[in-house]
């Protein structure tokens, strides 16, 4: 590595340059200069900036099934308010719940008590609906995702149409922005839905990775199957196109303790939304310990994973 150039105070040797520091910002009243040779100078004031170390994924955990259990009896807990404290305890950085058109698990009361009880990230999911959009405007998340949605459905099926119906999604955008909301699509890893998205302002993308769970559990869990591969890679070239279009990019849908790792490690990945893993490992271990162990896959050496069925006690 070539050192810094010194700061002299005395006359420079022949052949030498007095030039401005290459930190020296124009226009600052102290002026920085540096003795060097001019090779030197010009390949200093050339060379790019080294590159900041990269953010580490985020976790965004979905509690929507501590509801679930709770309406299976109509009554009162658990309470998904304790779920996003244990959560956060448990080192999350956001909670995302779906308040449904059905209401099957989250209700309206529990969107307005998180709202005022979650000192992190609260990410709503939704359907693009005008009642939705008053309930987000009113409640004011931080972040309002449209996902498509049928009352048939037992889980989100398939990412949201934008490209279908631009029109009125670039108007609820607009109307959620309006309200200082940040906007999120979840869509299928499909460059048609990405420029839509792009067009209808959003500012994050959430990139569907259910197909390759479904292609990680077909095919032995194992990473290295053509077939995994391929759906990674897909999932990979979309969230390219999500970042070269000036959005975040997130992914999530199906992922566990054992998928998680590969698509963790895409390049310019923001956020992972992950619920039925976590609140399903909490049965057994506590929800802050799920919460801890799924955050360690995230943030831990990237050649590392971690087998969940042996994976050391993880203090939050």
């Amino acid at each position: 590595m070539r050192p810094h150039p010194r700061q002299y105070t005395d006359r420079p040797r022949r052949g030498y340059l007095i030039a401005p520091h290459p930190e020296h910002v124009p226009g600052s009243p102290v002026v920085r200069l540096v003795i060097c040779p001019p090779a030197f100078y010009a390949s200093a004031m050339t060379d790019p900036p080294p590159e900041s170390p990269a953010m580490p994924v985020q976790l965004g955990v979905n509690i929507d099934h501590v509801a679930t259990v709770r309406q299976a009896r109509r009554t009162y807990e658990p309470d998904p308010v304790w779920a996003a404290v244990e959560a956060q305890l448990g080192g999350t950085d956001g909670i995302t719940v779906h308040l449904r058109e059905d209401r099957r698990h989250i209700q309206d009361r529990d969107v307005e008590r998180l709202v005022e009880a979650v000192h992190i990230k609260l990410n709503l999911e939704m359907a693009a609906t005008d009642e939705m959009v008053d309930i987000a405007c009113r409640t004011g998340p931080q972040l309002a995702m449209l996902v498509p949605e049928s009352r048939e459905e037992i889980t989100t099926e398939g990412g949201l149409d934008v490209a279908g119906q631009l029109a009125r999604i670039r108007d609820i955008v607009a109307r959620l922005h309006e309200a200082g909301l940040l906007v999120s699509a979840f869509i299928n890893a499909d460059e048609k839905q990405i420029d839509a998205a792009a067009d209808c302002r959003f500012d994050v993308c959430e990139i569907h990775t259910g197909p390759y769970a479904h292609a990680f559990h077909d095919h032995g869990r194992d990473a290295r199957q053509p077939a995994v591969e391929h759906e990674l890679d897909l999932v990979r070239r979309a969230g390219r196109a999500v970042l070269d279009a000036g959005m975040q990019f997130n992914a999530g849908h199906g992922l566990n303790y054992h998928n998680v790792s590969p698509v963790a490690a895409l390049p310019g990945l923001g956020e992972l939304h992950i619920g039925h893993a976590i609140v399903s490992r909490s049965v057994f271990v506590g929800l802050r310990q799920a919460v801890a162990e799924m955050k360690h896959l995230l943030t831990g050496p990237a050649a590392t994973v971690v087998d969940p069925h042996n994976a050391p006690r993880v203090t939050p």
